[in-house]
């Protein structure tokens, strides 16, 4: 049935469409053409009898091969990506060149219209390789190409520089907004409270409160701790003040207060001090990855951060097991780890945890430099100065000085390092301390996925710097450590595997441990095996096995048994199970059960824990053997908008991140600035590539947990709103966070208006809308958009603002189509709230010399009898211009006439 009615509607609206040179009725329709691994795209074409005419130039410009039409657009050239691949579709002669092969076209296989060249769809296919398949039904060309098209190499490489970028973080943004550096600002509190009540024992309580904010333009943060059980201790309090600037080449860190170091020398305390160095806090991607791997609580989640950007994250499986493929970092940075559990506990491993491969960009040098006093006992100087020197790709050298009061073996320790890159998978990295250690690591990563790892570290004899404990008499040695690791993915199925040896060798033991480990999901089933041995010499070994699962079952519950079983007794040891359920997506409920065998005691547990606004708040109860344990926690945030002089509450840390709010207003006179009496608009739809979105009531939208120094991109929806009239001219934003602070963003939300008209095309006796043509659209004398008309010669745009514009026929078109047009349309778009329509445009096209009537159709234009160059209709040896002048009926000179009956 729908094929007879696409048939009628076809054979009501044949016809022969003005400035054609064929006989034949044919059907310009729209259709949509289809292909392979491009998409799809609206073109016109012509029906004739059921078989389809696509026109070159529409096609081609979608597959992005090159091509000219003539100035007549009598015949089309252009090559396919290679120059020596070119082609040539004469109309005149009839006939398609490619390379260096002709293909001679039956008459009516080329259709020439005023909109170009159209091409039966079947030569598509037989000469260029685009085979194409007409569906009637839908009016829809599915083109396979048999070749590489332009179109999809071109795909590929954006793809490519898209991954880059993306790897990069170079994203452009309509808007920059770089980080300001402020006086002072308050701008963050974090606390948090814990009680603790025991039957044996009085109630002790826990409190810490954290200050973070802004001063002289560096982030200042405060942390405070105090527990009712011990005197109020300096040493367990921490201040950092830290001055950053990425821009600046030379100097982009300044840290003051207790500073982070990665000492060579064994520091039993928080070294209070300065540090200046040209390392950007920004993250750089190098190439490949370093498996980092480790153990935490079961079902914690592991946040990895590089120089404070969030790269990747994993919950712990049913042992506590977690890891991660760190990607490797120009430079010496700093990685992170934060650890999230079920009731709202957050750790933080703030560290240089020891990526061992330090490269640079060739010919980039890297310092830092340490000073300060180690806080312990004898209050020991410290200071470190480390240089690194990228020399080529493949190859990075250092060196440096530490220095530390307290090492009795010799304060100055001087050191030299080097990282290797061997091919693509082979890593080396080498290090030596005078007097006090040779160090060495190889890491070789397979295709497959295989890594091993190998680190060996020989200390000298007789030094001090590196010590098993403060006030330990003995003394390392030597130590050695090989990991072989491999994950494995399938398509329900994917695990972990890791093998591991390490032996410590001390003045007077050595101690050896070796793991066997086996991590795997399926099917929703989170699974750990683990075998470890531990052998210290002189005693005998411990080997146990340990095996845990994790089932997810119905109404949003999970189960954990867990036991453990000892080898050298052949006996279990320890027998746990631990359930879970979800309260209303805001919290936990916990209920938890441990029998240890071989000590015979036993635990059991039961716990609760919500997610406020405000603030999260637990409450717990656990009976171990006679005692009875009863704990209450809370924790939360304070954040404080200065602009706005208003207070947000949170339940999550926020000490030493920043946020944004982002304000959308309606720019009523179109300045790009918020004026008074402009009014905020809700509905503004966002994307951000980090943080915590919130929607307020009062129509701005917050944006929290944001890390400080890095720049966020910010993607706002152009069809947030439902009127059509509102839109976003700049929809994509780059942000820098400013630590302890939320940065007022004013986004503007444009009123633009709408233009539409139509294009027709005029002959003697018809006018009938006229498709793919050129209109541009200009304010004062500045092109602002141009719009191509539809196939029945409509068009529309809209994007508009308020003003003065000026339409017209673009007039390279229409001299390639041997056309003219009415003049110019001026028309204004007024300011209004609701937006500005302005329908009705009209312009009229014809020929320059008159339509062309199917007797001149039928005339051969190239005919020349005498060889002479000159064609017979205007050779004046063959034809008296005399009978040449005079017009008959149809249009045609008579002297035409003559040609054609001879």
């Amino acid at each position: 049935m729908s094929v007879l009615l696409i048939t009628l509607l076809v054979t009501v609206n044949g016809y022969s469409s003005p400035g054609v040179d064929d006989d034949d009725v044919f059907d310009e329709v729209s259709i949509t053409l289809n292909v392979q691994r491009v998409g799809s795209s609206e073109v016109s074409a012509i029906i004739r009898d059921q078989v389809v005419y696509l026109p070159v130039k529409e096609v081609f410009d979608f597959l992005k091969i090159k091509n000219t039409p003539s100035a007549g657009n009598d015949s089309i050239t252009g090559y396919f990506m290679d120059a020596k691949a070119s082609f040539t579709i004469d109309k005149l002669n009839n006939r398609v060149r490619y390379w260096d092969k002709i293909f001679t076209l039956k008459p009516g296989d080329i259709i020439k219209t005023s909109a170009g060249l159209y091409l039966r769809s079947d030569y598509f296919g037989s000469v260029f390789g685009l085979d194409c398949n007409f569906n009637f039904r839908s009016l829809s060309v599915t083109l396979i190409s048999k070749i590489e098209l332009p179109a999809i190499r071109e795909m590929q490489q954006e793809e490519m520089r898209r991954n880059i970028i993306r790897l990069k973080g170079e994203r452009k943004a309509d808007t920059i907004i770089k980080r300001s550096f402020p006086l002072f600002h308050l701008g963050t509190l974090d606390w948090a409270v814990t009680n603790i009540k025991e039957t044996v024992s009085r109630s002790r309580t826990r409190m810490s409160l954290n200050l973070g904010a802004i001063l002289a333009g560096g982030e200042t943060n405060i942390y405070l701790n105090y527990n009712d059980q011990i005197p109020f201790d300096l040493k367990q309090q921490y201040y950092r003040w830290r001055y950053v600037n990425n821009d600046n080449n030379f100097l982009r860190q300044v840290t003051a207060g207790n500073i982070f170091v990665q000492p060579t020398s064994s520091v039993y305390g928080a070294i209070n001090g300065v540090q200046f160095t040209n390392t950007p806090t920004t993250f750089r991607r190098s190439f490949g990855s370093y498996r980092l791997s480790n153990t935490t609580k079961p079902g914690w989640m592991v946040e990895l951060y590089v120089n404070n950007v969030l790269v990747n994250y994993a919950r712990a499986d049913a042992s506590g097991f977690y890891s991660f493929d760190v990607p490797l970092v120009y430079g010496n940075s700093a990685v992170k780890l934060k650890f999230y559990g079920p009731w709202g506990e957050e750790q933080t491993q703030e560290q240089n945890i020891g990526i061992p491969f330090n490269f640079l960009p060739v010919n980039q040098f890297e310092y830092n430099l340490t000073a300060g006093i180690i806080n312990d006992d004898t209050k020991s100087k410290f200071s470190r100065l480390s240089l690194n020197y990228g020399l080529n790709n493949h190859v990075t050298i250092g060196g440096g000085m530490e220095y530390n009061s307290s090492v009795t073996s010799g304060t100055n320790m001087p050191f030299v390092n080097t990282s290797i890159r061997l091919g693509n998978n082979l890593l080396v990295s080498g290090e030596y301390t005078y007097g006090v250690k040779l160090k060495g690591i190889l890491n070789y990563h397979l295709p497959s996925n295989l890594q091993f790892e190998a680190n060996y570290i020989q200390y000298e004899k007789g030094q001090t710097a590196i010590k098993p404990g403060q006030k330990s008499f003995n003394n390392y040695l030597t130590e050695k450590k090989a990991v072989l690791s491999l994950p494995i993915r399938g398509k329900k199925f994917s695990a972990f595997t890791r093998l591991s040896f390490n032996e410590l060798a001390l003045t007077n033991m050595k101690y050896t441990t070796a793991e066997f480990l086996i991590s795997a999901i399926y099917l929703g089933m989170n699974s750990n095996f683990t075998t470890s041995a531990v052998y210290s010499d002189p005693k005998h070994p411990l080997i146990y096995s340990n095996l845990s699962n994790t089932f997810r079952l119905p109404k949003g519950i999970r189960l954990t048994p867990q036991v453990q079983y000892e080898h050298t007794s052949s006996s279990f040891s320890m027998l746990k199970c631990e359930v879970e359920k979800n309260l209303f997506n805001k919290g936990f409920l916990n209920l938890s059960y441990e029998k240890n065998i071989a000590h015979k005691t036993s635990y059991m547990g039961i716990g609760i824990r919500y997610n406020f606004s405000f603030a999260q708040a637990s409450t717990s109860v656990s009976q171990n053997a006679n005692i009875t344990s009863f704990v209450q926690s809370a924790r939360g945030s304070l954040l404080y908008n200065d602009k706005s002089n208003k207070l947000i509450v949170d339940n999550q840390t926020n000490i030493g991140r920043g946020g944004l709010i982002i304000i959308p207003f309606l720019d009523l006179n179109n300045n790009g600035r918020r004026d008074a009496g402009e009014p905020k608009v809700a509905g503004l739809k966002l994307r951000v590539n980090g943080g915590r979105i919130k929607h307020n009531k009062d129509s701005t939208i917050s944006v929290s947990s944001l890390e400080a120094y890095n720049n966020y991109y910010l993607e706002f929806n152009r069809n947030s709103f439902d009127n059509v009239a509102w839109q976003l001219l700049k929809p994509t934003y780059s942000v820098t966070i400013e630590p302890n602070h939320f940065k007022e963003i004013e986004v503007p939300v444009n009123i633009v208006g709408e233009v539409s008209g139509m294009v027709y095309l005029k002959d003697k006796k018809t006018q009938s809308g006229l498709g793919r043509i050129i209109i541009n659209i200009f304010r004062d004398t500045t092109l602002l958009t141009r719009i191509l008309s539809e196939p029945d010669g409509f068009f529309t745009f809209m994007g508009l603002q308020p003003g003065n514009y000026t339409a017209t026929v673009d007039s390279a078109q229409l001299s390639k189509l041997n056309m003219e047009s009415t003049p110019s349309v001026k028309f204004t778009i007024s300011d209004s709230k609701d937006g500005d329509v302005k329908d009705g445009l009209q312009f009229i096209c014809q020929q320059v010399n008159g339509p062309r009537t199917r007797s001149a159709k039928i005339m051969d234009m190239t005919k020349d009898s005498d060889g002479d160059g000159v064609p017979d209709y205007r050779d004046k040896e063959l034809i008296t211009p005399a009978s040449c002048f005079p017009v008959d009926k149809d249009g045609v000179g008579d002297c035409t006439h003559k040609l054609i009956k001879k």
